[in-house]
């Protein structure tokens, strides 16, 4: 990788539009925001405090009148609410590495459809959400939801999905993903009117990678697929619908484009 320096400074892009976005990216810019705003600043304080105890103390040293107890004392707050808040940015970057590494991980795993018409596109940026995964091929359009969530340290790992509630071992999560992804498809549903003037259905999908799913035993296929990802493939093969090359070919243009103009804003 190279660059070359440039003495003009009335100068633009060479790209004619801006990248389409990676699996996680939306995961990458809130990791750095914890970086910044949760771990940095309150170290920046805490090694501002110790500098001026050091001073105070050098003061005392030196026999010039010195104040090195009430600096001290300023300090040991400064450094011991630091160290909360890092400690506490700490867990929560955990997370968010977790989840972003999941991304990646089903991100690349459906980048192998693009073999069979497929077009994929990721981390699809709305109104305070976003979309990890949108699949676009010859079945139809997907919105797929990753859950990427530590396994226990004992046991099997299993998710029980009766058709309209998650029980993630045992206890229903914080966040329902079925509603989740139900608005997720609803609202790509709603765009392709928009940008095409066509409907089509939108399968709403949540994987959970690495865990066993025990799907619903009666009624058939619910609205919305809770799937590890390497069940996708089967499921996606025995979909009833059926679009056409110009349809995927127009929805995939039409939403790249909606992506790059939204990284433009």
């Amino acid at each position: 990788m190279s660059y070359e320096k440039q003495s003009s400074s009335e100068s633009r892009s060479p790209l004619k539009a801006a990248p389409l976005r990676y699996a996680g990216q939306s995961l990458d810019e809130e990791i750095q925001r914890v970086l910044e705003d949760d771990v940095l600043v309150y170290l920046i304080m805490a090694a501002f405090a110790i500098a001026i105890v050091i001073h105070e103390w050098w003061r005392w040293f030196i026999k010039s009148p010195p104040q090195p107890i009430a600096f001290t004392v300023f300090a040991a707050i400064v450094v011991g609410y630091t160290v909360r808040k890092v400690v506490l940015a700490r867990r929560k970057l955990k997370r968010l590495r977790l989840a972003r590494d999941g991304e990646r991980a089903v991100g690349q795993f459906l980048e192998e459809l693009r073999e069979k018409g497929y077009r994929v596109l990721h981390d699809i940026v709305g109104d305070d959400f976003n979309i990890d995964h949108l699949l676009i091929g010859p079945k139809g359009v997907f919105t797929i939801e990753t859950k990427t969530m530590s396994k226990p340290a004992r046991g099997k790992p299993e998710i029980e999905y009766d058709g309209t509630q998650i029980l993630v071992n045992g206890f229903k999560p914080d966040r329902d993903p079925v509603v989740q992804a139900k608005a997720q498809a609803y609202w790509i549903k709603e765009l392709l009117v928009n940008l095409t003037g066509k409907s089509v259905a939108v399968r709403p999908v949540v994987v959970y990678p690495g865990w066993y799913i025990n799907q619903p035993t009666k009624g058939g296929r619910p609205d919305v697929w809770v799937l590890n990802p390497k069940a996708l493939p089967t499921f996606i093969e025995n979909s009833n619908t059926e679009l056409s090359d110009e349809d995927v070919r127009s929805f995939q243009v039409h939403l790249s484009r909606f992506v790059r103009n939204t990284v433009e804003k």
